[in-house]
């Protein structure tokens, strides 16, 4: 029979909340694995008769019965007929007896990861804003998506297709949505794509670390705007790149620095990694003079750009810079687009526009991550541009947004003038404040988020010391009562830390 304390240990596993939605018979079968794992039941010790601990432990028979036959088939008891039920000789190699037992501690201290590992774990990844708070950057406003619209495509993709969408996508996308993403990039952004250069993604962040991955060996350099997007500069860290930063000033990425630093003595950088249309976090625009440049450099040097278009469709002064792939007649620019940011984050599509020689590389590569993208989102969305849906739905929100951004900057300099100075954006969802006093950047992106703000602090985007301090305000997600009382409150939340 069980001791005392033993039976209480299995009526105390069973009554746990954390086990409430097992059946009976698992509670009762996984608490005595348990007292079996950690050693407290001997090997060849009897275990109680099936009736007996049934009426202990106030449950029918046929829960305990349930229970042992499961005990028995995973090789923790043996059922003798005439005998009983013991604890089985293998479960000796099952619960490690004989050797000390680790606590949480001892387990923690013993992990070991690869240097990737490491680099991505000791970085913390990629955060994602999953609920939008203000002001959180980069997140766009959802509640006016046309949902009705886009549950009809949704539906006639499913008439037409039927079964044949549950199965898997080509790993270089729907041919539909590929071409319509063509047409977009060469109609919108300037680009030079056909539907076959075209590699349909789960989001920008994946073709980063393809593109890390693809081009580049661990110890390779290769250059970056300084302040830079956060996620491209961590996808190189944990590729173990080294990471060249290049200033910037209004016109963007300093071409002059880039040229100079190619010359000198070392290894040479293999890329240089470009937001030209609207610049992260500055919101700079890189002049065309320039792209010429970083094209002739990566023709002469047979190195990759890798032009990340995040967020070119809001533009809020006439039509935005055509995109350097269309400019580059070389064809060494890989240009990276996402709809995460143009529609919903929930769609999870981004895509690659691809030189000819890296689309099968690419490819096979992205077949190791994820495999493929979900059909029926994509051929919705091939449907949705094709219809004219989202060339609309972009035009109402670069409205919304020019509207959003405008107060934004009337509030800031009402509320926040005496903390902060804020370069008004051209485009893009968020804006950049500058501290014009000394108040640590830190603490005041902490204070904000406990007061329900979250801000993106300028610091971290920096891999230089020559930087000022202070964060980047989304305002897209927010409608302007609701930036009103944000921004009142992080004027509270400011003047609190400089008392």
């Amino acid at each position: 029979m069980f001791k005392h304390a033993q039976l209480e240990s299995v009526k105390a596993w069973m009554g746990d909340p954390a086990h409430g939605a097992l059946p009976l018979h698992a509670r009762v079968q996984r608490a005595i694995r348990q007292l079996i794992l950690d050693g407290v039941l001997d090997v060849g010790r009897p275990l109680p008769a099936s009736r007996a601990l049934a009426k202990s432990l106030g449950v029918s028979r046929d829960t305990v019965e349930s229970a042992y036959s499961q005990l028995h088939a995973e090789g923790f008891i043996e059922r003798r007929v005439g005998s009983g039920s013991f604890v089985s000789a293998r479960a000796q190699r099952l619960s490690g007896r004989g050797k000390p037992r680790q606590t949480s501690v001892d387990r923690k201290a013993t992990l070991r990861l690869s240097q990737r590992g490491s680099a991505m774990f000791q970085r913390g990844g990629v955060r994602d804003f999953l609920a939008p708070r203000p002001f959180a950057p980069g997140v766009p406003e959802t509640r006016s998506f046309p949902l009705q619209t886009w549950e009809r495509l949704e539906r006639q993709v499913l008439r037409e297709y039927g079964t044949q969408v549950l199965l898997h996508s080509p790993p270089q996308g729907m041919e539909p949505l590929r071409r319509a993403i063509a047409d977009y990039v060469n109609l919108e952004r300037g680009a030079r794509a056909t539907p076959d250069r075209v590699l349909v993604l789960t989001s920008s962040q994946q073709a980063l670390t393809l593109c890390a991955q693809v081009l580049l060996d661990a110890g390779d350099r290769i250059f970056i705007e300084d302040p830079v997007y956060h996620g491209a500069r961590k996808a190189f860290d944990a590729a173990g790149l080294e990471c060249v930063p290049v200033p910037l000033d209004v016109d963007g990425l300093r071409v002059e620095h880039l040229l100079e630093a190619s010359k000198a003595p070392g290894e040479p950088v293999r890329a240089v990694f470009l937001t030209p249309s609207h610049q992260f976090p500055t919101g700079a625009t890189l002049s065309l003079d320039r792209r010429l440049a970083v094209i002739e450099w990566a023709q002469e040097h047979q190195n990759w750009i890798i032009e990340d278009d995040y967020d070119s469709e809001f533009h809020y002064a006439g039509k935005p810079t055509a995109c350097v792939q269309g400019l580059d007649p070389h064809e060494r620019t890989i240009y990276i687009g996402t709809f995460t940011k143009s529609l919903f984050p929930g769609l999870r599509i981004g895509y690659m526009v691809l030189p000819p020689p890296l689309v099968a590389p690419m490819t096979a590569a992205r077949t190791l991550l994820d495999g493929h993208s979900a059909p029926i989102p994509q051929l919705t969305l091939a449907r949705f541009i094709e219809g004219g849906h989202f060339g609309a739905h972009v035009r109402t929100m670069r409205a919304v947004y020019a509207e959003r951004r405008d107060v934004l900057v009337r509030l800031v300099r009402q509320h926040l003038a005496d903390f902060v100075e804020p370069p008004v954006p051209a485009g893009g969802m968020q804006m950049l404040c500058v501290f014009i006093r000394d108040i640590p950047e830190r603490e005041a992106v902490e204070s904000a988020r406990r007061a329900g703000i979250d801000l993106l602090g300028l610091t971290a985007l920096y891999a230089s010391s020559r930087h000022k301090a202070g964060f980047l305000m989304g305002f897209a997600a927010h409608a302007p009562h609701e930036l009103d009382v944000a921004v009142k409150t992080l004027a509270n939340v400011l003047r609190a830390l400089c008392r």
